[in-house]
């Protein structure tokens, strides 16, 4: 059962979804301001929409979003990302300079999370799954370009330790506090977070075609559920 105050809300449904919806055009209007602005930051824009749109899980959870429509509106930006791969709609979305589906994967991964966990009401399993992607994989890439000066390969897979250090701070941090507001402060929260953090970390690296989007999420949140089933 959740504990987290913020959770409680009396707000009409259809103003539930004006705020969420509001939020994410903000957010694209957003990038696509930027991606005009300046093209030579195509993938950080790219990160923008990435980071951005994560975070609407935590305003479906809060709000209360009944999962058929949030997994309504997973099908329906997968199809966008699908029509923007071949048809460049939105250059914001699909701008990484090289063909992927990270997007749809991207998508489809908050509708199977909704899904799942909205119907065991966990809903702190799907936060961990989008915010480990989105903000975990964003700094990543962000950290990485930035800031990274030791690189390496695997399986082809181009990175860069710093980046790849970022990536296992940020879902620390992300899978922690998420607990953390659900749970209190219990040790059990602080090894779920590490290991958590460690999967995560690791199918980022070996993931490629955007597939990240798919399995970095998806094993964050079993790991997570699983784990918390086991040592709690």
């Amino acid at each position: 059962m959740l504990t987290v105050p913020l959770l409680n809300n009396n707000l009409p449904l259809w103003f539930s979804i004006s705020i969420i919806i509001v939020y994410l055009g903000i957010i694209i209007i957003l990038a696509e301001g930027l991606n005009r602005l300046s093209n030579s930051q195509a993938e950080v824009t790219r990160k923008v929409v990435h980071i951005g749109a994560g975070n609407v899980i935590l305003l479906a959870w809060w709000l209360k979003i009944p999962s058929w429509i949030g997994v309504g509106a997973s099908i329906g930006a997968a199809i966008i990302a699908i029509i923007s791969y071949f048809t460049p709609i939105l250059p914001s979305i699909n701008s990484v300079g090289r063909k992927s589906l990270g997007t749809f994967f991207y998508a489809l991964t908050i509708g199977i999370t909704i899904a799942i966990f909205w119907g065991i009401n966990h809903q702190e399993y799907a936060a961990i799954s989008i915010l480990v992607m989105a903000w975990g994989d964003g700094m990543a890439a962000i950290i990485g370009q930035r800031f990274g000066k030791h690189p390496y390969e695997f399986f082809g897979s181009q990175k860069s330790w710093e980046g790849s250090f970022a990536m296992l701070l940020t879902s620390f941090l992300v899978t922690y506090f998420i607990l953390l507001g659900v749970r209190g402060n219990i040790w059990q929260n602080w090894l779920i977070a590490f290991i958590v953090a460690l999967v995560a970390t690791s199918l980022e690296t070996f993931s490629k075609l955007g597939l990240d989007n798919l399995t970095v999420p998806l094993g964050s949140a079993a790991v997570g559920y699983i784990l918390s089933q086991i040592l709690l």
